[in-house]
């Protein structure tokens, strides 16, 4: 029944889209269905490993040429509609941690509004760099952490600071980056929480909900928008991730802690390399 409710959703995105016709950024059939394909396999990836699709969205669009604001809200559109169609299967599997990702995403609005707002006068080589620097750090960890015992212990004041410093940072780093906050969640979620990212990655997708709603909200009284774009992207989001919440079943934790570290260090490179791009022109 929800995978039918998801079609239909993808169905009267794809309509709206039509009926909205060209625009610069889409201005023919051809373009709007790799944006679709792209969207849908990028959350596929990141619905699996609960990351939010904008970590391959956003480093493609930045190459085509989009602002940084304007590739953050359209990833964002993505991530949303990936966030939804996940949360929904990922909930039937009865594989998230409800509490831990309402506290978390409540927390990380703030940051998600100060991010689309930071955005405005983004600079793509120094926040490709940036995030490239975070996503090789973060990926890192997440792999090594069965081999860590220590960590905070919860209710402790620094285990609190450390929570809700990081839910911010994921706040900010989900609209300044377009990418969901999925990459801070996660291995917040592993480290902090001491959770198993077969479980992360579905608690990080709910979370993500709320920071890409706050973060696309943003962007929208903020100007940095387009309708087609968007739309696309999250017909796509919403096809990828029905498919990756139901694929994530097959992959096991440890599979699922390499796809994470790979992810991230793949479009870590992407990142550097298109931070390049503008030197070499």
């Amino acid at each position: 029944m929800i995978q039918w409710i998801i079609i239909l959703l993808v169905i009267g995105l794809l309509i709206l889209a039509a009926l909205f016709g060209g625009s610069a950024l889409v201005p023919d059939v051809q373009t709007a269905v790799f944006f679709v394909f792209l969207a849908t396999a990028a959350s596929t990836l990141a619905s699996i490993a609960g990351l939010g699709g904008g970590l391959v969205i956003i480093p493609i669009l930045i190459f085509l040429g989009l602002s940084p604001p304007v590739a953050a809200f359209g990833s964002l559109a993505a991530t949303m509609s990936n966030a939804t169609a996940s949360s929904l299967i990922y909930g039937r599997q009865r594989r998230i941690e409800y509490k831990e990702a309402l506290k978390l995403g409540m927390i990380a609005i703030p940051g998600s509004i100060l991010g689309a707002i930071l955005s405005k006068d983004a600079e793509v080589g120094s926040y490709s760099i940036l995030l490239a620097t975070i996503l090789i750090s973060a990926g890192v960890y997440v792999y090594i952490r069965p081999r860590l015992r220590s960590r905070p212990h919860p209710g402790t004041p620094i285990f609190l600071t450390l929570s809700a410093g990081t839910s911010f940072l994921a706040g900010l780093v989900s609209s300044y980056f377009g990418i969901g906050g999925g990459v801070v969640f996660v291995p917040l979620l592993v480290m902090l929480y001491g959770m198993s990212v077969m479980r992360a990655a579905p608690t990080s997708i709910m979370a993500l909900l709320l920071t890409s709603i706050a973060g696309i909200t943003t962007h929208g009284v903020l100007g940095n928008t387009d309708a087609i774009l968007a739309l696309l992207l999250s017909a796509g989001g919403l096809l990828g991730g029905m498919t990756g919440a139901k694929l994530s079943l097959e992959v096991g934790e440890k599979y699922a802690r390499v796809l994470v570290m790979a992810t991230m260090t793949v479009t870590a490179i992407m990142m550097i390399w298109n931070s390049a791009a503008p030197d070499t022109a």
